[in-house]
């Protein structure tokens, strides 16, 4: 069952790929229409060097721009927790900018910080930190209530029912929504790198694009899903580890 369970995902890739291939074939497109897997999986070895480079500068907005968020979003979630208050003032807000398109906040994060790495690692924040607030604040308040009775019979203080009822029942909601955030944080950096980029996948596929190159492009994108998927389970790998019971409860 496991083994099954391992080649499921293989399986599913398989498929994709299989019906890219049938399109093209079917339409008969050529390269710079849309290229076939073999010819990506070629310009990927022909650019070993090249798109490593730019999915390093790629990786470090991402993990910058979401560790960031991490402590944005979990302040205003423990605040919006806490607070009834807080809570109505600080939502609206948060609904209104993430309703906002970001890739028009593109241009304007140029023009106020300029062409390195801040207007990126900004987008990140932006894209990811909603899920973020909204899963930490829910599972805050989601303690069980015989964990609340427990706390109160012991005469804890609010910060020993913090550190130590209310974070741990809370960790596989924030953990949902760190899942979510890592995958739009990735897409964050490559928005950021759309408008007054050098460097980055993002400024690969926009130059490959302007020069019709649209397997280079491909690659580009591939290296992309897969650093992606990467950092997808890593935090899944992070999650099994720091609360096994979770996934006991789960299943």
């Amino acid at each position: 069952m496991r083994h099954a369970a391992r080649l499921l995902p293989l399986l599913a890739f398989a498929g994709a790929l299989g019906v890219w291939w049938l399109v093209k074939w079917a339409f008969g497109w050529q390269a710079f229409i849309l290229p076939s897997p073999g010819e990506v999986a070629q310009a990927l070895w022909r650019q070993r060097s090249f798109l490593p480079e730019h999915a390093w500068v790629t990786l470090l907005e991402t993990l910058e721009g979401f560790l960031l968020a991490i402590v944005v979003g979990v302040a205003l979630a423990v605040a919006i927790a806490y607070s009834r208050t807080l809570e109505r003032s600080i939502y609206p807000l948060l609904v209104a900018l993430n309703a906002v398109p970001k890739l028009a906040l593109a241009p304007i994060l140029v023009l106020w910080m300029g062409f390195g790495a801040g207007p990126k690692v900004v987008m990140v924040v932006l894209l990811c930190v909603f899920p973020i607030v909204l899963s930490t604040a829910t599972g805050l308040k989601s303690t069980a209530p015989e964990l609340d009775e427990l706390i109160r019979s012991l005469t804890a203080s609010e910060l020993q029912a913090f550190r130590k009822v209310r974070v741990p029942a809370a960790l596989p909601h924030v953990f949902v929504g760190l899942k979510v955030g890592i995958s739009l944080a990735v897409i964050g950096a490559v928005i950021g790198e759309f408008v007054g980029a050098t460097h980055g996948l993002g400024y690969v596929i926009v130059a490959s694009g302007q020069n019709a190159d649209t397997t280079l492009a491909f690659a580009s994108i591939a290296v992309l899903a897969a650093l992606s998927v990467a950092l997808f389970y890593l935090l899944v790998a992070l999650e099994r580890l720091l609360i096994p019971w979770a996934r006991h409860e789960q299943g």
